[in-house]
């Protein structure tokens, strides 16, 4: 590659992306009216050597380079005029695309190669994205951009304000912790809530389960929870996927487990596997029995409060409430009080204790370790049953005691054996 200018090799980057381009807009011509689109795959090719031979001839005065942009213009400016005189339509991507064709060489040339494979990426997906954004942008109505501007308010303009000092040492969380949990029950709602929408109409519960165990099983119990409270709630359905949630917490604290201590982890591998599988089949047997009972239509929800605010502010306002309560049996009992500390832990965000636990910050033997990671994850459940009784529906309360008394059960087992 060393022997190989420079020049030639920009000179076939340019010639394969300005193709490339010319060969997805000639797929448009098979399907729209003759004289709707500017060009395809030789009018794309000339375009892009144009602007590769205008440029390297005088690549530090780029008056040739923008008089041969200016004359394109032209030539695009008549067709456009002549496009709504004649067919009366107004769409200027293939225009748009053609002066990025021509924009290609200088791209190339000042910037890393990464940037124009991205740049005639996006030109490609998106150039064949048209009815699906067309489809994508009916299911808005007028108040999705306002609830956007409102989460983009709590979080990235409210959040990043607030200080990360302590508030005093009795109480070990600062305003940036609290107004964080606010973020994370939101966030979580507002994911699920697009996810189900937009991508999955019909199963966006179970998606929103899956993914929010994947960051904090708590706050989507919490959010599914309040979710089951709906006119068009399917409570078997919305169990299901606070099972899933639970399922995919144990593998999490798994991995975690193997970054900070590979002892614990394989001590711990048995227990969390086999506690994530029985959540799998707990939530399939209740998705089953929905479905024999038809309850499970998998209807769009209408959801009225994306962003579950209200649900947030409480769950904030007990994670305070917990986080006083551990500070006080930590200085009460020190190490000698872990297991009872692991339980407490449990009613809040366990995975600060946990990585303490996992870094080797206590100091204690593997097996101890271990139980004390056992009985914050089945506190966390038990906790989790406790938010969802009482932010739930009534018709939640039995499926959901059931899915989790078998969990706690077993992992009782585990702790016990």
């Amino acid at each position: 590659m060393e022997h190989i200018p420079k020049d030639f090799i920009n000179f076939i980057l340019v010639l394969v992306f300005s193709l490339l381009i010319g060969l997805e807009q000639r797929r448009h011509h098979f399907r729209d009216k003759r004289g709707t689109l500017y060009g395809t795959d030789r009018t794309h090719v000339f375009i892009g050597l144009l602007g590769f031979v205008l440029y390297i001839i005088a690549p530090h005065n780029l008056l040739i380079f923008a008089g041969g942009g200016m004359a394109i213009v032209v030539f695009l400016a008549i067709f456009y005029w002549k496009k709504i005189e004649n067919r009366e339509q107004y769409g200027i991507t293939s225009i748009v695309v053609v002066l990025i064709t021509y924009s290609l060489a200088p791209l190339i040339y000042l910037k890393p190669i990464w940037l124009s494979v991205s740049l005639v990426t996006v030109v490609l997906v998106f150039t064949e994205l048209k009815q699906f954004l067309w489809k994508l942008s009916s299911r808005f109505d007028e108040n999705e951009f306002i609830t956007l501007a409102k989460f983009l308010l709590i979080a990235g303009i409210i959040l990043p304000l607030l200080p990360h000092k302590v508030m005093n040492a009795h109480l070990p969380v600062s305003p940036f912790d609290i107004w964080l949990a606010v973020v994370i029950i939101s966030g979580i709602s507002y994911a699920g809530y697009l996810i189900q929408k937009f991508l999955f109409p019909k199963k966006g519960i179970m998606i929103t389960g899956i993914l929010g165990g994947s960051y904090s099983s708590t706050a989507t119990t919490v959010v599914l929870a309040r979710r089951s409270k709906g006119p068009d709630a399917n409570v078997l359905q919305i169990t299901s996927a606070t099972m899933m949630a639970t399922a995919v917490m144990f593998l999490r604290l798994l991995v975690l487990t193997f970054i900070f201590n590979n002892a614990l982890a394989f001590k711990l591998t048995i227990p969390f596997v086999s506690l994530s599988l029985l959540s799998i089949l707990v939530s399939w047997l209740i998705l089953k029995m929905g479905k024999r009972r038809k309850e499970m239509n998998f209807k769009e929800i209408k959801i009225k409060n994306p962003l579950e605010f209200k649900t947030a502010l409480l769950f904030a306002f007990l994670f305070v409430i917990f986080a006083l309560i551990t500070k006080l049996v930590m200085q009460h009992y020190g190490h000698k009080g872990l297991d009872i500390l692991s339980f407490v832990v449990g009613v809040t965000d366990i995975t600060p204790f946990l990585l303490s636990l996992f870094t080797g910050k206590f100091g204690l033997p593997i097996v101890i370790l271990s139980q004390a990671t056992l009985i914050a994850a089945t506190s966390n459940n038990l906790i989790k049953l406790i938010y969802a009784l009482f932010l739930g529906s009534r018709e939640l309360r039995k499926p959901l005691i059931i899915g989790f008394s078998v969990i706690i059960a077993a992992s009782i087992v585990f702790i016990v054996v």
